[in-house]
């Protein structure tokens, strides 16, 4: 073997020994790296549910908790399980009778907005539903569009609520009434329906006739403020005059029955003074006669002309002659 030879035998069993050594050193890189992307793998599994959110794990499409209340959790990583977040406490809007944009406009679809009331009248309407998420698994994967299943279910009730009353009761007084019935019904239908939700309120925001017969419905409106205005003053008028008669009248029988009263007293205070004289009278019946009888001549005799007879009854003509 030549020395050449030697020398590169030598070498390449030197080469071979680094390429061992080097081999673990460039390992070590690729370890950390996996190691840094299985812990971030594991974290997918740990997530924080905010105050005004609840969440739903469902593990390959399965629900495996319905109801995740706030705080912070943890699952499976993903994609073994998915984490689905909605906000509970955000009120949503479903519109019946027409979007929010016609409303601003003032246009309403007459294909849509159109109710019937018990009447045979035709008005038009536009109502509001506000929910909310109640169930948070049933939400998600009970219905395919939750809006459209709320704005059913709350245009059914409206429906039959104004089906049942006239249109004047519709348009004025039972509005707040037909509202909380729909609300209620609408509720136990979406129960019933087990979407998940929470109706909060049903606000009927326009409800006017059609435009063919607004002047007349305005006519009759007026009409009914005036007869609501005129019988109102007849109210005032009475509840002034009933008073004022009452007070007259209470006054009068005062009046009377202190007059009674007065008249019964002097009667018998007379009544009494006339028993004290006829008791002193009985008493000396004589002496007091004559007594009286003087008196009473005492009175009498001055105001009439007298003549005086002697016992034999002689009259001289000519004193009454002179005395005329």
């Amino acid at each position: 073997m030549s020395l050449i030879e030697v020398e590169h035998g030598e070498h390449a069993h030197h080469h071979h020994h680094e390429h061992h050594a080097a081999r673990p050193e460039r390992r070590a890189p690729w370890r950390r790296i996996a190691g840094a992307l299985l812990l971030l793998w594991l974290l997918t599994g740990v997530y924080i549910v905010a105050a005004d959110q609840q969440a739903v794990v469902t593990r390959f499409g399965k629900v495996v908790e319905p109801r995740m209340l706030p705080g912070i959790h943890v699952s499976l990583p993903w994609p073994v399980d998915r984490i689905t977040k909605l906000k509970v406490q955000q009120q949503q809007r479903s519109v019946i009778g027409g979007d929010l944009s016609d409303g601003v406009l003032g246009r309403t679809d007459p294909l849509i907005s159109q109710f019937i009331t018990g009447d045979q009248n035709i008005i038009h309407m536009r109502v509001v539903a506000q929910y909310s998420v109640g169930t948070p698994a049933d939400y998600l994967f009970r219905a395919q569009d939750v809006g459209r299943a709320v704005g059913a279910a709350v245009e059914a009730e409206l429906a039959h609520r104004v089906a049942n009353r006239n249109v004047d009761a519709v348009l004025t007084t039972e509005k707040a009434a037909i509202q909380e019935e729909v609300r209620a019904a609408a509720q136990r239908v979406i129960d019933n329906y087990g979407v998940g939700v929470l109706l909060a309120g049903v606000s009927i925001e326009i409800a006017q006739p059609p435009p063919e017969a607004a002047d007349a419905f305005r006519d009759v409106a007026g009409a009914r403020a005036d007869s609501a205005r005129i019988v109102n003053e007849a109210h005032g008028y009475a509840n002034d005059l009933i008073p004022r008669a009452r007070g007259e009248a209470d006054r009068m029988l005062a009046e009377a029955q202190a007059y009674r009263l007065r008249k019964a007293n002097e009667a018998a205070g007379d009544a009494s003074r006339f028993t004290q004289v006829a008791r002193e009278y009985d008493r000396a019946a004589e002496v007091n006669g004559r007594r009286i009888y003087l008196e009473a001549m005492e009175q009498v005799l001055p105001r009439i002309r007298k003549l005086v007879v002697d016992k034999s009854g002689n009259l001289d003509l000519t004193i009454i002659r002179k005395g005329q």
